[in-house]
């Protein structure tokens, strides 16, 4: 395969809004010195309330460097401090022989039991760009600049230490929603807000000469931004399926379909939908690189809601770029559509890989009661358009399997992504302990829940 050299691209000046309030943004564990607080469930109670995670005080360059516009085609490369504290990670190596493999073309059958190492550090590192869509966003109700990012797209790898995985962002993507859903957007209080319909909802993303070479491809990424916790994701659940498109059968549920599509002529971010933002950056990333002789490849992932959005971002890109190789790996994600959106998916060749908690309540709705358990008796109830189905292949993952994780009922820790990431960092396959070499972080696991066992 061979690769070009990607091109150097500026993206346009901005235009500025005078800053009155201060903004944090969420720090790696390792930036973040130990210090005991004689008020620890005051701090974690305050975190909660707010959605933040354990967070320093970014400074008032930080702050300037936010960007709140939408870009050019490519972005300019950023560079990073090498001497910047970062995680401990698996060591790299080459895996473009299991490309196919590494992007469910068997899905992933001969990689999963057990747990391939190649796999488990992609999987890992589309879970940290997920992650990533948190860590940056402001959920500060009181900032001018609440529902956007916290950071431009030159830097948000290098602030939160993400640099090593060899990408570039190359485009920021904003939702909007023509049904009320407080719970999926956050709203700033502040008078002169940055946006009162758009939130920043992820990224595209694409990788690098080095990192292409390893993974034997030009990976195209979209990350999608999800929700922290349960309470939050079922308040705003529609719970009613959708038509998808003008004709056949396939049905989605209702609020995800106006997150994706939703746009207005009166914003200044949402003049174009997630979708026409999201589709027209692909499609622009694809003729780019294949121009160059180059394989591409697309992979979308997402936490919880952001889950949702990477299935139907993934069914429109299969749609309009068919001969694309399209895989999904998401998290925590929900049902999203109906057994003839699953068909359709299969049918696009879309390979789904979903990560589940066993003990996580988001993944088992909508549909509860009325879902894929049913197809069984379709025999004898005729067509179910109106029952909920999952898509692709499941890893599954156990709360109990790690001895580093508190016993007990905690559904927010079991809905985190940080403790999607500990599993799978220490999986190997469901019959087998724990693996005693695990790299990453566990403090990591708190960033957001009170999980992690002190003891």
């Amino acid at each position: 395969m061979a690769l070009a050299t990607s091109s150097l691209i500026t993206t346009k000046p901005l235009v500025r809004s005078k800053r009155t309030s201060n903004h944090t943004a969420t720090a790696t564990v390792a930036e973040l010195p130990h210090v005991e607080s004689p008020f620890p469930n005051i701090a974690l109670t305050l975190s909660n309330f707010l959605h933040l995670s354990t967070a320093a005080t970014a400074n008032q360059d930080d702050q300037h460097e936010r960007d709140r516009s939408t870009s050019d085609p490519i972005s300019t490369m950023s560079t990073v401090s090498p001497a910047r504290l970062k995680p401990l990670y698996s060591q790299k190596e080459d895996i473009s022989s299991l490309f196919p493999a590494i992007h469910g073309k068997a899905d992933w059958s001969s990689l999963l039991h057990p747990l391939h190492p190649g796999l488990r550090r992609e999987i890992i590192k589309y879970g940290e760009f997920a992650q990533a869509t948190y860590d940056a966003f402001d959920y500060n109700p009181f900032s001018e600049y609440c529902g956007s990012c916290l950071f431009s797209q030159l830097n948000l790898f290098s602030k939160l230490g993400l640099d090593c995985h060899g990408y570039n962002i190359t485009k920021y993507i904003y939702a909007m929603s023509h049904i009320d859903l407080p719970q999926w957007l956050e709203k700033s209080l502040h008078g002169e807000a940055w946006s009162r319909d758009s939130n920043w909802m992820g990224f595209v993303a694409v990788s690098g000469d080095e990192e292409s070479t390893r993974i034997g491809c030009r990976d195209i990424t979209v990350a999608w931004r999800g929700t922290v916790a349960p309470a939050e994701w079922y308040e705003d659940l529609q719970n009613q399926l959708k038509q998808l498109g003008p004709e056949g059968d396939a049905k989605v549920e209702q609020g995800f379909h106006s997150l994706y599509t939703s746009k207005s002529d009166s914003t200044r971010y949402n003049k174009s939908s997630a979708s026409e933002q999201v589709m027209t950056e692909i499609k622009r990333l694809v003729n780019y690189y294949r121009d160059k002789g180059e394989r591409v490849s697309l992979t979308i992932t997402g936490h919880s809601l952001g889950g949702a959005l990477a299935l139907l971002n993934a069914h429109e890109a299969a749609t309009a770029i068919p001969d694309l190789p399209v895989s999904v790996i998401s998290f925590g994600a929900p049902r999203v559509g109906n057994d003839a959106f699953r068909n359709e998916l299969d049918r696009l060749g879309v390979k789904a890989l979903r990560v589940v908690v066993k003990q996580d309540l988001v993944p088992k709705t909508p549909g509860i009661i009325f879902n894929e358990g049913l197809k069984r008796m379709e025999s004898m109830t005729g067509s179910l358009d109106w029952v909920y189905m999952h898509v692709g292949f499941e890893l599954s993952l156990d709360i109990k399997s790690s001895p580093y994780l508190k016993k007990g009922l905690d559904f927010s820790g079991f809905h985190s992504l940080e403790t999607y990431l500990h599993l799978v960092d220490g999986f190997v396959g469901p019959d087998s302990e724990f693996r005693s070499n695990a790299k990453r972080d566990l403090a990591l696991v708190n960033k957001s829940s009170g999980l992690l066992r002190m003891s």
